[in-house]
């Protein structure tokens, strides 16, 4: 960790930690609510270590909680090009007019034409300098495929794209794992995985005894991308499609205290308490410079060095009680990232 004197909030580097390779979770605990729990508490600075199944304990009273709902696709899919060349598409999230935004691993340019398992093919339209590329899909005499058409066709071939730093193949089991147990709506890319740790009896407790709610933000790849400038204002913030349903937005115009699961439920509550959308595209970024307004208290996982969810705890807690949780959190060797244990601020 950095010297505290050192520390600037709005400098990348500020917001770096050194991980043992070890604490990267690679696979869930089992069952899903023995997964540990760090819980800090801002109004006594205190932090207390539990486990997830004690989550009720530490919950405040009369807190409403929202909760994503969305479901991730099977979006990596293999292939190969016209000339025999392997290709690895992942997809990132539908455009407009039936257009998708992905991300190609191996050579394309605009015109080139990919082909996958079940005479799945998508059509190259454009190559953009960060990387993305924008594609057509069509199978057999269907061009240009609506979004659940394609769903359904990579959720028979495709491959749920787990975070790169899991370092391994998908499996079985991640079919079950890597979905919360309210997934509804297809559409996400990554799991929102604060949610990841709730077992059927762990849920059916907090439904009982709150108010739950749920709104949708489609996680895109964006969430994984490191910042790389040097000022963290500088960062050109990812962009993902959220909606609030009626009901949710009424309890959120109506809740005096604000419990958000995860972080993209937070992004998702405090850009509409920003601009009173219920849908379209969320691209806020929360730091130090810009703190919540509406949520209260959040239930996470442990984040990426100099990733934006990083700067989003510090948006609550401040950059260098984070950077202390976090040093806490691997001296206690918590399990880190997607398949990891929690922490909560109340």
């Amino acid at each position: 960790m950095m010297t505290k004197n050192s520390l600037d909030p709005l400098k990348t580097s500020s917001y770096d930690y050194t991980l043992p390779k070890e604490l990267i979770a690679t696979h869930p605990v089992s069952p899903a609510d023995s997964a540990r729990l760090l819980v800090y508490d801002r109004k006594t600075d205190k932090i207390i270590h539990s486990t997830f199944k004690n989550l009720l304990d530490f919950i405040p009273n009369n807190v409403n909680i929202f909760l994503n709902d969305t479901k991730v696709i099977k979006a990596r899919i293999f292939g190969h090009k016209d000339s025999g060349g392997k290709v690895e598409l992942l997809l990132n999230k539908p455009l407009f007019m039936n257009r998708y935004l992905v991300m190609i691993r191996g050579k394309v340019k605009v015109g080139t034409v990919l082909t996958f398992d079940k005479n799945l093919k998508a059509e190259v339209l454009e190559v953009s300098e960060d990387g993305s590329r924008v594609v057509k899909f069509f199978l057999n005499e269907k061009e240009n495929l609506e979004f659940l058409e394609l769903v359904d066709i990579l959720n028979d071939i495709g491959h749920l794209p787990l975070p790169p730093y899991m370092n391994r193949e998908d499996e079985e089991k991640d079919n079950e794992n890597y979905q919360t147990l309210f997934a509804k709506k297809y559409g996400a890319v990554a799991a929102p995985t604060a949610s990841l740790h709730f077992t059927p009896e762990l849920f059916k407790k907090l439904e009982n005894k709150f108010n739950i709610d749920y709104l949708t933000l489609h996680v895109g790849a964006g969430t994984f991308k490191p910042v790389d400038t040097e000022e963290i204002l500088n960062h050109p913030m990812h962009s993902e499609y959220f909606e609030i349903n009626e009901s949710s937005k009424k309890s959120l115009d109506n809740s005096k205290k604000v419990l958000a699961v995860g972080t993209t439920v937070t992004r998702t509550i405090e850009y509409y308490a920003r601009t009173n959308k219920i849908q379209g595209e969320c691209d806020l970024f929360l730091n130090p410079s810009n703190t919540p307004i509406k949520v209260n208290h959040l239930l996470t996982n442990f984040h990426l060095p100099k990733s934006t969810l990083i700067m989003l705890i510090a948006s609550f807690v401040g950059l260098e009680k984070t950077l202390e949780i976090y040093e806490e959190a691997i001296n206690e060797k918590y399990r880190f990232y997607s398949y990891g244990d929690g922490m909560l601020i109340i």
